[in-house]
């Protein structure tokens, strides 16, 4: 045994896998009741794409024990076909979340960076003229925790910032942007982060453009955070359990709502806030989302509704787009 093969087998053994080529992943998916039509088509879908990424599109094509864990063999009928389509709505729909994202976090820092400028042009470099969150006043007036730490992530984005308006203010103003020029160097964490730090008035007008009152639009802002960071580092979308619920209003205040008030740790309750917010903000392609929604492969074991998808959504105003 070489030195190479030796060390192939020590990796193999402390982590468990062994390296195979892609012909070797294609007789293993075989062995294991994959269907697959094609060779050459199943080579060209890995090398696009790894097989660990492809594996958690196929996970639940995996059999059910007894003891209720998935086995390493397929359930009967499964084709690799039909996991290159689920693969393919989840790309569209990254692209499509990540475009309605994107017109979202630059309304929000239009309306963060103009709500604030009322107030100070330097309002978030004086925690004194935000909100109770950014500022304590017992047992002795001084800036939170909170509100340091986000003061040290915005001079981080500062620092790092390339763009010619921040140079042009560090050599005039000493690197002190005013509010509407700031929110152009935040990423979406330090937008919500602002937010949350913002006076309470603040806060409540810029909920009230999308008839949400702050904690909820707070709440919405984080939500959407974590799903802007699965779309921009291509992470999957499609059936994932999203930990973060956003708060909603109380049931008739927002009918269009109501019906996914059961789902919001699913991805269609996730993608309702989203096109909530197109629609009440009237920005973007509000037909995009139901567009892709429409294209979902449907497949057993994984119809519409494991993914929180009700019958009736094109009816719902939001979804009835065209």
């Amino acid at each position: 045994m070489s030195p190479q093969q030796s060390r192939q087998v020590q990796s193999a053994t402390e982590s468990g896998k062994a390296f195979k080529t892609h012909g070797e992943q294609i007789n293993l998916l075989r062995s294991r009741g994959m269907v697959i039509d094609s060779d050459q088509l199943a080579r060209h879908l890995l090398e696009r794409v790894n097989y660990y990424r492809l594996s958690g599109y196929w996970y639940s094509w995996r059999e059910i024990g007894a003891d209720g864990a998935r086995r390493d063999v397929f359930i009967p009928g499964t084709n690799l076909a039909d996991i290159d389509d689920v693969y393919d709505f989840d790309w569209r729909l990254r692209e499509a979340v990540f475009s309605a994202l994107a017109h979202i976090e630059l309304s929000v820092r239009s309306m963060l960076g103009h709500e604030l400028g009322r107030i100070d042009p330097l309002a978030h470099l004086h925690p004194e003229l935000l909100g109770p969150v950014a500022y304590e006043t017992k047992p002795k007036p001084r800036p939170s925790v909170k509100y340091e730490q986000w003061l040290k992530r915005y001079r981080k984005e500062l620092t790092g910032s390339r763009e010619d308006f921040v140079m042009h203010h560090n050599q005039k103003y000493g690197g002190q942007l005013p509010i509407w020029a700031a929110v152009e160097v935040m990423d979406w964490g330090s937008l919500s982060y602002l937010f949350q730090l913002a006076p309470i008035p603040v806060r409540e007008t810029i909920a009230g453009r999308v008839g949400l009152n702050g904690a909820q639009f707070g709440s919405w802002l984080k939500s959407l955070n974590i799903l802007r960071n699965y779309s921009a580092h291509h992470a999957r979308m499609f059936n994932r359990v999203y930990a973060l619920k956003p708060r909603l209003p109380k049931i008739g205040a927002h009918p269009e709502l109501d019906a996914v008030a059961p789902v919001m740790n699913r991805l269609f309750g996730q993608l309702t806030i989203v096109q909530y917010l197109l629609v009440k903000l009237n920005i973007g392609d509000a037909a995009l989302l139901p567009s892709v929604i429409a294209s979902y492969p449907i497949l057993e074991p994984l119809p519409p509704s494991h993914l929180g998808i009700p019958e009736n959504w094109q009816q719902n105003p939001l979804w009835s787009i065209n």
